[in-house]
């Protein structure tokens, strides 16, 4: 995907970020919109949570989110050690 503009932002005390308005006129990155922030050792990008591919969910998702979905103290006990 060819760039199409670049802006400048600085970084809060709290590690916040503002999307300058003009970006923000695409319907992903309005108000309340989900975004997915992928670290490089280079760089840091935010694309739409809409973009990521079903695959790499379990990536993003936290873990108490995939505590929800542990089966048993069983499979705690033969997972422990990896």
């Amino acid at each position: 995907m060819p760039l199409i503009e670049m802006k400048t932002a600085t970084i809060t005390g709290k590690g916040q970020v503002a999307i300058p308005k003009e970006l923000r006129k695409s319907k992903e990155f309005r108000e309340g919109a989900k975004v997915v922030i992928l670290a490089f050792n280079d760089r840091i990008e935010l694309r739409p949570l809409k973009q990521i591919s079903e695959k790499l969910f379990t990536a993003i998702a936290s873990e108490k989110t995939l505590a929800k979905n542990w089966l048993s103290k069983e499979d705690e006990e033969a997972w422990k050690d990896l």
